[in-house]
């Protein structure tokens, strides 16, 4: 089953718990048999989001197997103070608030114990002596947080199998500093057309093919067929050109334009120093704009060519200009690799690298980094790529930013069909 469809059975699960009638009850939810009677019962004492509740447990006797069985209660968590919905916002306010655990701990306080924050919300009223205090810690939501994420990496067989791919796909590393300044880099690959995020892992460095063989064999697991890839964006890590080498020959580099034009900065300044030299301090400054202008224009007409026609053409006049011959040099090595994306097999692929991929990761108090061990960081990514794979884009159109596909999720536009399941419901949390 991939994630979609586990997803669709804890939901179908829970949706049974709240149909089930006092008859259903008197059947065993062991061996099914009939022959039981009440026993009795306890009360429980939650805390939910409306406050702390009181609720009496059903409890049965079953002859057949000579033990007691409860009734479930489907908004309750087995063995927790706190309901269902208190686990699943604090998880939602740490993922999707990007809260840090304090902040969301003493948010949900206030809001469950109407205590601290809330008299901040709720002005002119006072606090009734004699009412519960909630308790709820930080390291109680941290633990919640590492349940969700071990069910994460139990899932990854399979967990994007009959999604579709593209085969046009962008990768990227983030470092992380890790207790004992240790370091990791954690690498992940996502379908440049629809968002979709296929693996993620942690690994020691970049600069080795082995790493970023993991990568891959854990997208495999996935569900991604390897050898539809077509085309790769990155910012050119010598550890995945080896595997490329290696083990994908058939799928087309594409250069990040991003790296590629801050690889090109120390050659274009030198190359305008070059054109002022000897001349005097204001000469110079004016010369060494003038040239700087005329050689981005050049550079701008071949990284940005709609055709290779157009580009060589372009190439040729940079080569041609008094000051342009290392920088055509430079452009020359990494010509096809700068424009795979205008021929037809790969439209869709993406001209620069997927650094949006960490931004959601790293808009926390936290950064998205201080996790401490390698196996947390993997965890916390393979939690946020569940989160990312089934959250829809905002439908909201604003001045600086617009989404691709407004109101959809990655997965959905993937797959062409509405989703109907959250994040929460896959992690079963």
């Amino acid at each position: 089953m991939n994630i979609i469809e586990r997803g669709s059975v804890f939901v179908q699960k829970v949706r049974a718990l709240v149909g089930q009638s006092a008859w259903d009850w008197r059947h065993c939810p062991r061996c099914g048999g009939t022959r039981t009677c009440k026993h009795g019962g306890r009360e429980r004492h939650p805390w939910a989001l409306g406050g702390r509740q009181t609720v009496r447990i059903q409890r049965h006797w079953c002859h057949a197997r000579g033990k007691v069985y409860e009734e479930e209660q489907v908004w309750l968590v087995a063995g927790s103070r706190y309901a269902r919905e208190v686990h699943r916002c604090a998880v939602d306010q740490w993922m999707h608030g990007r809260g840090s655990l304090r902040r969301v701990a003493e948010f949900l306080r206030s809001l469950m114990g109407r205590q601290e924050r809330w008299w901040l919300w709720r002005i002119g009223e006072r606090a009734l002596a004699g009412e519960a205090q909630c308790h709820l810690s930080f390291t109680t939501i941290q633990r919640w947080l590492d349940r969700a994420g071990q069910k994460a990496p139990e899932g990854v067989a399979g967990q994007l199998e009959g999604v579709s791919s593209s085969g046009q796909m962008g990768t990227d590393g983030l470092w992380a500093r890790l207790r004992g300044k240790g370091k990791s880099v954690l690498l992940g690959l996502v379908d440049s057309a629809s968002g979709v995020i296929w693996s993620v892992v942690v690994v020691a460095e970049e600069e080795s093919a082995a790493c970023w063989g993991r990568l891959f064999e854990r997208a495999r697991q996935a569900g991604l067929a390897l050898d539809t890839l077509s085309g790769l964006t990155s910012d050119g890590a010598r550890g995945l050109l080896a595997y490329l080498r290696q083990a994908l020959g058939w799928v087309h580099h594409q250069r990040c334009i991003w790296h590629f034009w801050r690889s090109l900065a120390k050659h274009l300044a030198g190359a305008a120093a070059q054109a002022a030299l000897g001349l005097a301090e204001e000469m110079a400054k004016g010369v060494k704009k003038q040239a700087r202008e005329e050689l981005a224009a050049l550079l701008h007409a071949v990284i940005d060519a709609t055709g290779y026609e157009q580009a060589e053409q372009a190439l040729a006049a940079l080569k041609a200009h008094a000051w342009g011959a290392t920088l055509a040099q430079k452009l020359n090595e990494q010509f096809d690799r700068l424009l795979f994306p205008v021929l037809a097999p790969h439209r869709g692929l993406a001209r620069v690298g997927p650094e949006w991929l960490w931004r959601d990761f790293r808009l926390r108090l936290s950064h998205g980094r201080n996790h401490g061990s390698t196996q947390r960081l993997e965890r916390a990514a393979l939690l946020w790529a569940v989160y990312r794979n089934l959250t829809p884009a905002q439908e909201r159109r604003e001045r600086k930013r617009h989404y691709k596909h407004p109101g959809q999720s990655p997965l959905e536009v993937a797959t062409g069909a509405p989703i109907t399941i959250s994040y929460l419901d896959a992690l079963e949390v």
